[in-house]
């Protein structure tokens, strides 16, 4: 945007100089550079390719580029902590998740920052909402069938997740507290590993993002025994909510991406590059590529964004410190 807005300027001159230099003035002549957009995991996941369809709409509606860099380990703390190091100028920005949030909490010598204070919140951009499976093959045809077993035998009911710390972890330790039972906790290396002993019936049940999952119900792999939203999904329209069968505010444990910026930044940078997601996201086929990953979109702004950060932390930080989870050493 910034060069052509040079390019305008040095071929009508005078006559709009004024036009020029206020839309320039607006944004400090930001843009006239690449734009770093961090992913704190490896190529190929959910976020990174979120982050790739936004950095080319982002980067085309700017005329400028946004470059992805992945700089995974350390459940996300290498790019969070690098963010937290980088000029406050805009050009470099942080895809976030919910690690970002519980870090402070598993990691608190290595995360020693606010979620909020300490970044400039952009825009929340999409979630992924969860639901619990089981193997098709499996006896529980319930979440009640899973907790009478858990409360007749506690230890008994596994649930599989990506990983401490992690969406389907705290989901399950959430469900765990809410009905008061003793449930073992089976992390992996990815959700894609803790499903396959999920349908092998080695793992009792696991908290997984939607993506996917309606073909292997229909190739009778799994089985959904209740979706993590506020209301029933299409893909599942028999399969209540959490909410219906008694365990409220499991809506908040979907899967979520959004964009941060260093503590600093300019406010009317921040207020573009908000403007920028919003634009994309309202894109067509930003949504149709959205949708076939199960994600929905949120395009909440940097207000919302915070307050979310706030509340999401607070919940979280519970949940850790009652179920007394530790996150594994970095």
């Amino acid at each position: 945007m910034f060069k052509r807005l040079l390019l305008m300027c040095s071929i009508f001159g005078v006559s709009v100089l004024g036009p020029c230099a206020t839309a320039m003035n607006a944004t400090g002549g930001y843009a006239s550079r690449p734009i770093k957009l961090f992913v704190g995991y490896a190529a190929g996941g959910t976020a990174d390719v979120v982050a790739r369809m936004l950095a080319k709409e982002i980067g085309n509606s700017l005329g400028a580029s946004v470059v992805v860099e992945n700089k995974a380990g350390a459940n996300a703390l290498i790019a969070t902590n690098e963010l937290r190091r980088s000029k406050p100028d805009g050009y470099t920005i942080l895809m976030a998740s919910l690690s970002h949030v519980v870090n402070p909490v598993l990691h608190p010598k290595e995360a020693q920052y606010d979620p909020v204070r300490d970044f400039a919140p952009i825009a929340g951009v999409v979630t992924l909402p969860l639901v619990i499976v089981t193997s098709y093959n499996s006896p529980y045809q319930s979440v009640a069938d899973l907790i009478s077993v858990a409360r007749k035998e506690p230890g008994h009911i596994t649930f599989a997740s990506a990983g401490v710390g992690g969406s389907g972890h705290l989901a399950g330790a959430m469900l765990a507290q809410s009905a008061d039972v003793d449930m073992l906790h089976v992390p992996f290396n990815g959700n894609a590993p803790g499903l396959s002993e999920v349908i092998a019936g080695r793992v009792s049940f696991m908290f997984y993002p939607t993506i996917g999952i309606a073909n292997r119900v229909q190739q009778k792999q799994v089985r959904v025994l209740a979706v993590a939203t506020s209301e029933r999904m299409a893909d599942f329209p028999n399969v209540p909510t959490l909410q219906e069968i008694g365990y409220t505010g499991f809506e908040r444990t979907a899967i979520w991406l959004g964009i941060l910026a260093p503590k600093g930044t300019p406010k009317n940078i921040v207020k573009l590059l908000h403007q920028e997601v919003a634009k994309a996201l309202h894109k067509p086929e930003v949504q149709r590529r959205l949708s076939s990953l199960g994600a929905l979109t949120v395009n909440s702004d940097p207000a919302q964004f915070s307050q979310f950060l706030a509340s999401d932390h607070a919940r979280w930080s519970n949940v850790i410190q009652k179920a007394g989870i530790q996150g594994p050493q970095q």
